[in-house]
This record gives C-alpha cells, structure tokens and sequence, in this order.
C-alpha cells in the first residue's frame, strides 16, 4: 500500500463550504467548487477545514458536506477530512462515528484556546491517532491556536505513534521546518499550510501545499506546487509571482472571507459566510475584482 507521502504529494485544496443567502449549505456550489478543483488538477481535496468554516457547521452538516463529497468526487482524487479542535474526547466520539470510510486520511488542528503544554499536545494527538480508523495528520497553525507545536512534539510524535502519518506545517518558521523535515521518520508526509511559503517550503524538502488559493486558481497554484517539486523554479517562481497579489487579498482580512470574494467574483459560489466572519469590506473588495479584471 502506498504511503501517505507518495498519495498526497501536490497539491490539497482546503475547501471552502458554500452557503445560500438564508446560511444554509448550497450543495449545488459545492458540487461546482470539487468539479472545478479537480478539473483543474489539484492532487486531493480538504473538507471541513477552517477554509471550509467548520467550527460554524454543525455535527449533522458535517457528516453530510462528507458523504456529499465522496459522491461527487467519486474516487477521481483522495479525500482528507478535517477533524480538530480543543476537546479531546469530543474528538474521539467524531473519529468513531463521522462516515470516514473513503477518506485516505483525518487532518486534525491542534488544540486552540486551552494552550497546552507541548505534553499536552503530545497526548491529545496520541489520543485522537489510538481512535482514528486513518491515518491523523498533525495541522501546526499557531496564527490561530496561539501555541506552536514545537519540531522537538511533532517529531516524537512522528517516530512513536504509529497511526501518526504527516503535518500540514503552517506555522512559518523556517528553522522548525527544516528540523522536522531533516528528523522525522522517511515516510513523514510534510506540506506546507501557507500558499505565499509554498515554493520555498518546498524548496526545503516539503512535499507539497494544502492550499486556499488553490480553490480559486487550482491550475495554476498545481501546476506552480508540481514546478516546484520538479525544482523547475524558473517557471514556479513565474507563476508564483503571478498569483502573490492574489495570496495578500485572500488573507488581509480573514479566511475565507477573502478566497470566497474571489469566487463569488468568478460566479462559482455566493459571497455568503457564517458569523462571526462576514465578507470582505468593500475596499478589498473592489481590490479582488481588479486583480481579477487583469485577468
């Protein structure tokens, strides 16, 4: 059997949950969004990730977004299912009884708000890794959890958990990364979680790049990921710098506000999001439409 590391080299994209004007999940969006990124030849999908608004949706919505999403991908790309949070056990109760039998994987955030020790984190993972039915991959993102989980956790982890299988590294940190990628187990999936650090993260060692950008340009942003990891970076960089304006908008004020003003722009969703996150304001909106306008 493959390993994660070979399946998912590329490009991810996590995707963004579309919703009609009364804030009910519009399927028929969704089912555009996975056509469109497949089509467009991103390596894997990203379900129920922070892009895809998941701390607003509730249990019953998730199980459905999932089951939806293995119908209409219908096995043309792997299936990763966001699962992650601050209540461990909670945690455990979804990986036992969320419908996870297509995915390849369970990417899994780090405890956010209670600020473990890195102990703490080290045995909140083990917990969720004993429980999940796939493989966990470890998600670092400490612009939003407020604690890093440090190269010294994620490599323990990675050599003593057996069902631990990767991270999606979005903590920035060039020394960390490099730590990890040199001392982790040779099967340790690594990918970078910031579109603007994908090229020369992968440049580090990095397998590739779970991506926002990618729901908006998935051609380019993989054809920029598979440049890189051919270490053509003439012609990643060309396309890289091409879509740097894009990465500024899509973050400067939240995500996903910014990559669903991009495609409600390009007519792919409605710009509609679950509070507390509302659409962009109309400075950095009138800012999407230009850069689109550029073509």
């Amino acid at each position: 059997m493959a390993s994660l590391k070979d399946t998912l080299t590329g490009t991810g994209v996590a995707l963004v949950t579309p919703f009609k004007k009364n804030f009910d999940i519009d399927y028929d969006a969704f089912k555009k969004m996975i056509d469109y990124v497949i089509e467009g030849n991103v390596e894997y999908i990203v379900v129920l990730g922070t892009t895809g608004e998941a701390p607003t949706l509730n249990t019953a919505e998730k199980k459905d977004i999932i089951k939806f999403s293995y119908d209409v991908v219908k096995n043309r790309v792997p299936v990763v299912v966001g699962i992650g949070g601050n209540n461990t056990a909670e945690l455990v109760h979804d990986l036992e009884t969320f419908p996870l039998e297509e995915s390849i994987a369970v990417l899994s955030a780090s405890p956010y708000y209670s600020k473990p020790s890195q102990e703490g984190i080290y045995q909140h993972y083990k917990t969720l890794a004993e429980a999940s039915p796939k493989p966990i991959l470890l998600y670092n993102v400490p612009g939003r959890t407020s604690k890093n989980v440090e190269a010294d956790t994620i490599i323990r982890l990675a050599r003593e958990v057996e069902n631990i299988k990767g991270i999606k590294e979005a903590g920035g940190d060039f020394a960390q990364c490099v730590k990890v990628l040199r001392d982790a187990p040779e099967d340790f999936l690594v990918v970078s979680g910031d579109d603007a650090l994908g090229m020369p993260q992968i440049a580090c060692g990095m397998q590739g790049v779970i991506s926002v950008a990618g729901n908006a340009f998935p051609k380019e942003f993989s054809e920029m990921v598979r440049s890189s990891l051919k270490h053509d970076f003439k012609t990643a960089k060309s396309i890289n710098d091409k879509l740097a304006g894009a990465y500024e908008l899509m973050f400067a004020e939240n995500n996903p506000a910014g990559v669903k003003a991009f495609l409600a722009e390009m007519g792919l969703i409605e710009n509609y999001l679950r509070l507390p996150v509302v659409p962009l304001s109309e400075k950095y909106q009138m800012l999407v439409k230009a850069f689109l306008s550029k073509g």
